[in-house]
């Protein structure tokens, strides 16, 4: 993984509000301060995932999956593996794995978005994983096929329109990732 590379694209990105804009400059501390590991799993503060929030080619629905562990319906994505090149290719390749969908293509290979959650602590293959963050970088994936197939890291999929999703009442990194969307249309 290119530290510096991500470093250089998280100081391009363009935050949409000023919790985006704490996200992006807490995972800039974050991956200096962690050169060697901020993509490691073994890392226990903490480390980058990759996102993809696919949109359908007319930007007019978003795909969420409702995620097994987690209980909730959340955009594709996850861990980076060694041989990801970068966090945007850890990011189509998790949309690739978890999705099925032939045919995604970047709209831009800068991020997206940037958000900072907490995943609890739980079981993993018979070993305790303790609680951490995740340094999510969000990338925007274009979906010319709106056929899914899940993986068994999920329960169901929806693509649901973006002005539902951009609704105050949504968790807010999942409605902000819908309001830039809609904006694209503009």
């Amino acid at each position: 993984m290119n530290t510096e590379s991500l470093l250089a694209a998280l100081a391009a990105h363009v935050s949409a509000d000023d919790d985006e804009e704490k996200h992006r400059d807490e995972m800039a501390r974050f991956v200096s301060s962690h050169q060697q590991s901020w993509w490691a799993r073994a890392n226990a503060k903490g480390h980058v995932t990759g996102s993809a929030w696919i949109v359908n080619s007319a930007c007019t629905h978003a795909l969420l999956l409702h995620h097994l562990k987690l209980n909730l319906w959340l955009q594709p994505g996850g861990h980076l593996d060694d041989a990801d090149a970068s966090p945007a290719a850890g990011a189509m390749r998790e949309a690739l794995e978890e999705t099925g969908i032939a045919g995604l293509k970047f709209a831009s290979e800068a991020l997206f978005d940037i958000d900072i959650h907490s995943i609890p602590a739980r079981t993993n293959a018979h070993q305790m994983e303790p609680a951490h963050l995740h340094y999510d970088a969000r990338y925007l994936i274009i979906a010319r096929d709106a056929c899914v197939t899940i993986s068994e890291e999920s329960l169901a999929a929806k693509w649901i329109a973006l002005e539902d999703l951009a609704q105050p009442s949504r968790e807010r990194s999942i409605a902000r990732m819908a309001e830039k969307s809609l904006r694209l249309k503009s």
